[in-house]
């Protein structure tokens, strides 16, 4: 655990540029978030959102810059150290990433695996205080009765809730969320948006979470940073926000009713722009790591 006078995560001077790119992903980008802070970073698809929250856990690495992250300078971690910090903060993805052909069970049991050694297949290889563990966050989102379940036979509110209890198996201290509610509908987003706070509340976990509902964010989160083209426009605790003052994240100011909706409709769009991007680059590592596999020499 961090001191609590510690930043959750402190970021100085963030650069990222990727191999090819005509301009940085991420620039200048400096903040600080405290111990049990709810933090939602607003912007644009491509103003730097996930590239952003993927350099506070090491999945990304910054061209300049530094990210600390529990007290540990992420680019510096390497092997078990990297591996030990990633253990201490969970990611709750956009797509679920569950195993569909997998229990439920299965699935959220998945979350403990960087406590034990070697490779699992089947629940009873799990150790028995594991899967009890596992059913008890299971409990806590409401979907025990689902246990023993197919993963892919759920709603896609349902699968983000076992998402969220597979996170739990970490017990983390920092929750990265990325887009959690973007495939979701209305109903389904409010009940996983409100389930991540009040498990925060219990837990006093940090949360740093991406979302394009203007709305939601503005009720959900302690603090809004905007971002445009990978530079921080705006970073406001949301008591002192008005709904204007944030659709200024997005490059012009909205100010009728019939501005804002056009807008975010635009916003919508893009949004599913990228979801169908992400799905055609996931198909495709999914084809090729099947082939490999297909390929590979036995032992």
């Amino acid at each position: 655990m961090t001191n609590s006078d510690t930043p959750a995560v402190r970021i100085t001077d963030l650069g990222k540029t990727y191999p090819g790119a005509k301009v940085p992903a991420l620039e200048g980008v400096s903040l600080s978030v405290e111990p049990g802070e709810i933090v939602v970073l607003l912007g644009l698809s491509g103003s730097g959102k996930s590239t952003l929250l993927r350099h506070m856990n090491g999945l990304e690495t910054p061209t300049e810059g530094a990210v600390v992250s529990l007290g540990e300078p992420v680019a510096g971690l390497i092997g078990r150290h990297l591996r030990a910090l990633r253990g201490r903060i969970g990611f709750i993805f956009q797509q679920f990433e569950l195993v569909g052909a997998l229990t439920v069970l299965e699935n959220v049991l998945t979350g403990g695996l960087s406590s034990l050694r070697g490779p699992r297949v089947g629940i009873v290889t799990y150790p028995r205080a594991l899967r009890e563990k596992a059913l008890g966050h299971l409990d806590r989102v409401g979907l025990l009765e689902f246990a023993y379940q197919r993963a892919d036979q759920l709603s896609g509110g349902q699968q983000q809730r076992v998402a969220i209890a597979r996170a739990l198996m970490q017990d983390p201290e920092i929750l990265l969320a990325d887009e959690p509610v973007a495939s979701l509908d209305p109903e389904s987003s409010g009940q996983v948006m409100a389930l991540i706070r009040e498990i925060a509340a219990e837990r006093s976990l940090t949360v740093i979470c991406s979302l394009h509902q203007v709305d939601l964010a503005l009720s959900w989160g302690d603090r809004i940073v905007g971002l445009r083209a990978g530079r921080v426009v705006l970073d406001t605790r949301t008591d002192d926000l008005s709904r204007e003052e944030v659709m200024e994240i997005y490059g012009r100011v909205a100010t009728t009713t019939s501005e804002i909706a056009a807008l975010e409709d635009e916003l919508a769009e893009a949004r599913e722009q990228v979801r169908s991007q992400e799905a055609q680059r996931a198909a495709s590592a999914r084809d090729r790591l099947a082939e490999d596999f297909a390929n590979e020499e036995p032992a």
